[in-house]
């Protein structure tokens, strides 16, 4: 079983009104590889411990499944304290909605890596169409969980509780 874990809108919540990050993320300043200066992140430092406790109780694998591509190895795991988990090879495509064929961007290359196995996946951007996809995938056989955080509070206990929830069904039922 496989969980992918997006950044933007996930561990990096969208900023306040204001700017602001929310007072339980600290700020970082870090340089993705295709830019030359730095950008501000904000990051909970409770996510690591959180994500760590999850993979190590259900045995899921994680895989990044970001724009941030291997940066998110390489800029956001250490700041968790997060081991150098693979990524999603997500193409470098100039978009102008995130949905332009009526669904995530990222569907099909997240589909593609995870073949058969099942996953759960956390990003903060699916539509309808990608929920009606991942019932039929489930249907299908192949157990399929979305999870949704509001892009300005990012995710939360009961995400990662939802994802706890469903691997421990899923490995107690095979």
């Amino acid at each position: 079983m496989l969980l992918y874990l997006d950044i933007d809108g996930v561990l990096i919540p969208g900023p306040d009104e204001l700017g602001n990050a929310p007072a339980t993320h600290h700020v970082h300043h870090v340089i993705p590889s295709d830019r030359e200066t730095p950008v501000r992140i904000w990051l909970n430092p409770r996510h690591g411990t959180e994500l760590r406790d999850l993979i190590a109780d259900t045995g899921l694998a994680p895989v990044w499944c970001t724009s941030w591509r291997h940066d998110a190895a390489r800029l956001i795991a250490p700041r968790l304290g997060l081991p150098d988990w693979p990524h999603v090879p997500l193409p470098h495509r100039q978009l102008t909605t995130s949905h332009p064929d009526g669904y995530l961007w990222k569907r099909d290359h997240l589909a593609e890596h995870a073949a058969g196995t099942p996953f759960a996946w956390i990003d903060d951007d699916f539509t309808a169409a990608d929920h009606a996809w991942a019932t039929a995938r489930t249907s299908g056989g192949r157990p399929t969980l979305l999870l949704q955080p509001r892009h300005h509070v990012g995710i939360r206990p009961q995400h990662l509780e939802a994802v706890r929830v469903w691997a421990t069904a899923l490995a107690a039922a095979a």
